[in-house]
Formats: C-alpha cells, structure tokens, sequence
C-alpha cells in the first residue's frame, strides 16, 4: 500500500513502455523496467506510469501517444530487431502520423555490423526508422562513445529489450535524463508489528505530511525480524526528517527494528563479543560452546569436520557458532565447510527452501543423505570415509541426550565418529563413557538460550518457527504449538511465533 502525495516543484516524470508478448504470457520476466524506475528515479525522474503491451502495432502506437503526451519522457523496451515482431520503430511512427523511413547514418551502421546492404534484407529493418528520428550516442564508463544509437522520435526514447543492452544504453545516456532541480531522499522504517496495529499512526502521518511526503506501507511474511517495511519520500530532505521524527514518535514503543540484511560476515565479532560479554548468563554459554568447537577445531581439519544442519533452530544457531569460529581461525581460507543434512521423508518445502539458502548464505558444501540417523552415518562413512567427526546442535533435553558430553564417541555398534555437541556444558564430574543421567549444568543451552542468540544476532531461521511450530520434524508428525494459540475479539484464531512460548517443557508437543 502506498499513499502518494503530489510533488511539489513538478519534476520531471516519466512513462515506460514495456513490450511483448512473452512477457505478458509469462515466458520472460520483465526486470527492464525495475531497472528504469531505480535509474531514473536516481537522476530525479519520477516514474508516474509503467504499461506491458504486446506486439501489436496499434496497441503500442496507441499507448506511446497517450503517454508522449502525458509525460517529460517515453522509454519503451524491447520490439527492436530483424524479425516479424518487431515493430516498435513502426508503432512509434503511427503514434506521430510518420512514415518509416531508411536511415542513412543506420544504414551505413549495419552495413558495417552486418555486411548486407539490401534493403529488404532482415537486418536493414534496424534501419528503417520514423521520420523525425533522432540518433543519440551514449558514452562508456571510460569517456568513449557507443558505436550504435538509441532512436527517440520526440519525447519517446527507443530501448531495446534485452536487458544488458538497455541496461548499458540508459546508463551511457543518463545526461538525456538527469534533473538538476529535483532530488528525491528517502528513508525505511522496519517494524515488527502486524500492519493494522500501525494503521491508525499511518493514518495520522499521511494527515499531517499529505503534500510533502510519500508514505508507504508494504508487509513482509518471509522476514524473521520485521513484518512491515514503511517508506517515506520528499524532494524536501527537512520534510523527510520532519515526518519521519512524527513517524518515530507515534510508533509504540520498541517496534521500529533495525535492518540486519549480513549476520555472516561480521559473525566472528559478534559471536565472540557476546562470548566476552561481562555478567551475560548468554555469554557464558556462547563461551563454552565456543570452546568446544575451538578444540575441535584443534583435533580435526576441516575436511575432517561436518555440521550436522537440518534446518532446524538448534543446528541453526549451531551453523552460526561454527561459522564465527571458523572465521576467526582461517580468515582467508577456500575450502568450505561441510554440512550434513540427513533428509527426512516428507520435509517441509519452507524447511527444504530454508535449507538452501542457508548454504547460499554461509557458503558451505552441503551433503545430503537420506535414511534413519545411523543409515545416513553409514552411508556418510562410505562416500566421503575422510570424515572423522560430526557437530551436532544437541541440547540436554532433547530425547537420549542426557547421558551425553561435549565431545563423545557415538556407541560401538554404530559408524564410528566423533559427536562434538557445542551446545551442552561441560561437566567435570562425570566422564565421558558414563551411562548415567548428567545434572543440568550451567552452560548447557536451553530453549530460550537458542532463540536469545538467533534473534540478538540477527540471524535468519526458518520461517516456519514464526507460524506457531516450535520443533520441527516431517509434515507427518509436525504440528502447530497448542500453547502459542490465540484467539483475538472477532474469534480469529491465530499462532504467536516459537520465541514467545512461555513453558519449555511444552516445546515438543508439537511433535506427535
């Protein structure tokens, strides 16, 4: 939703055109015209209109009148070429009452590009151009300029459609474009709250700025730390700072949150500065879990190491602890490191999506294998044997944990590896090989631990734990958390987000 308000000063507007077929029966995306708005809007231009035409003479002719007449400038895309369907430079010229009409300077161009000379030849259709044409010669980053032109007849300036070519024509003109009496500024706002709960504050912001600034309201449902982006806009920097102090000071109390789009370059410092945090019950935790990944790291190579990672918050917060120490150890390193997902029947497809663009994000080699735990452990142990140990995102409570240490073999009559398990504390009492039940010990993690570390450090989870789901298995046996439930005055029900639970013990009961 967006609320525009007239601009003051009248700047300079603009209408693209985008043409063909493919695009409107969905054959090609159209990111030409994204392109034009960021540009133009950058050199002061205000995009008022974009319109998707198909290959039709009359259509485009039609729609190039109506905005030539309507707009400082027409930029159209796409229908310039040697083929049947392209009939742009035709179009442009009935929009104007103009014949279609050999160019003598194309001509002598694609003669030279083309080597053909006939004039009913495919290629000296680039040729024919309307009547009033003009030739503009854009210029290279280095100064140099373009051996071809883009045409414009009048206000209405002839893109081609492929987007590197455009792409490089609107930059090497942008002169043609620029506005030296406008300037637009701008500023984001992200909140975490729900859009109706903020409307009456937009409300009363569109009131008191009508005129002089553009507010927009756009809700996001894939962002794990905010659920509106609000942008406001001016020609007037003193009128943005103006509405958006009024905009701060309306909000309720603690919505407005930052925008964090990188936790994984920074990782290392952030995760270590928590883990140096003085009196941070987190910190401490951070702490140990760092110390034992560090002593792995002190065994093992990284072609010895993998993180078990199942998309899940617990291995999450874990990829994230590893990253930072591996960061910190080898900062300038090219081999990745290796992520161990073992595929369940029936996953998730948020699950499966979140799990591919975590390995975009940390940029590790992900192996995938399917079957039971110890299945995938032996089919792990014959495809890559070089493997010695597993970092696992365990925590006490989870089932068959009790018993178990930071660094522990797995039983005998398993594949033999190392479970390194950063997220359970140390406890110097017991050993390794015990069978009995170990106390929780202070730098143990718990839930609330593992979702205090994801969202003070930004990082993204799967969206599904802010859809009422707290521990994630298959879509056979996964449900939504009775206890994040709730009902609001219309009897609407809904689910708060996995953070929110109240009792730990009730984690699990959304596994059936």
């Amino acid at each position: 939703m967006a609320v525009e308000g007239p601009a003051r000063g009248s700047p300079s507007t603009a209408g693209i055109i985008v043409i063909g077929d493919e695009i409107l029966k969905g054959h090609t995306q159209d990111t030409n015209s994204f392109f034009m708005c960021r540009r133009l809007r950058a050199l002061g231009v205000r995009v008022a209109r974009i319109s998707v035409v198909p290959d039709e003479v009359e259509a485009i002719a039609s729609e190039v009148a109506a905005f030539a007449a309507r707009f400082t400038f027409v930029l159209t895309s796409g229908g310039i070429g040697p083929t049947h369907d392209d009939v742009t430079f035709e179009a442009v010229a009935k929009a104007f009452g103009e014949k279609v009409v050999p160019h003598p300077e194309l001509v002598a161009l694609v003669h030279k590009f083309f080597g053909r000379t006939e004039a009913q030849c495919p290629e000296m259709k680039l040729a024919r151009v309307p009547e009033s044409s003009r030739l503009n010669y854009g210029q290279d980053g280095r100064g140099g300029a373009f051996e071809y032109p883009l045409v414009s007849v009048r206000n209405v300036y002839i893109f081609p459609g492929i987007p590197a070519l455009m792409e490089r024509a609107l930059d090497g003109l942008a002169h043609l474009f620029r506005s030296e009496r406008t300037r637009f500024h701008s500023r984001a706002v992200y909140v975490a709250a729900d859009e109706l709960l903020i409307a009456p504050v937009l409300d009363r912001a569109h009131a008191a700025f009508q005129g002089r600034v553009s507010l927009g309201s756009y809700p996001d449902w894939a962002s794990n730390y905010y659920r509106v982006k609000l942008t406001l806009d001016s020609e007037s920097e003193q009128d943005l700072e103006e509405a958006y102090g009024f905009l701060m000071r309306q909000l309720p109390p603690g919505v407005a949150v930052p925008l964090v789009t990188d936790c994984v370059s920074q990782a290392a410092a952030e995760v270590y500065g928590l883990a140096e945090s003085a009196g941070s019950a987190l910190g401490q935790k951070v702490a140990a879990a760092l110390q034992t990944i560090e002593e792995a790291l002190d065994r093992y190579s990284l072609a010895q190491l993998c993180v078990g990672f199942n998309g899940g918050k617990d291995c999450t917060a874990l990829l994230h602890l590893v990253h930072a120490a591996v960061q910190r150890r080898f900062p300038v390193r090219q081999e990745k490191l290796q992520v161990l997902y073992i595929r369940i029947v029936s996953p998730f497809p948020e699950m499966e999506q979140f799990i591919q663009a975590t390995v975009q994000r940390y940029d590790v080699q992900l192996c995938t294998v399917e079957g039971s735990i110890r299945e995938a452990l032996a089919h792990l142990k014959e495809q890559q044997p070089q493997l010695e140990a597993v970092l696992m995102g365990t925590r006490r409570t989870d089932p068959y944990s009790c018993t178990l240490t930071p660094m522990c073999m797995t039983d005998p009559d398993w594949p033999q590896y190392m479970r390194v398990n950063p997220l359970l504390g140390p406890d110097d009492s017991v050993e390794a090989s015990a069978s009995i039940p170990i106390q929780f010990c202070p730098q143990d993690w718990a839930y609330r631990d593992i979702w205090e570390f994801l969202r003070k450090l930004f990082v993204p989870y799967c969206i599904l734990y802010d859809k009422g789901y707290t521990s994630l298995g298959s879509m056979v046996n996964t449900r939504k958390n009775p206890a994040l439930r709730c009902t609001d005055a219309r009897g609407r029900e809904s689910y708060r987000p996995a953070y929110e639970l109240e009792n730990e013990e009730e984690e699990r009961t959304s596994r059936q």
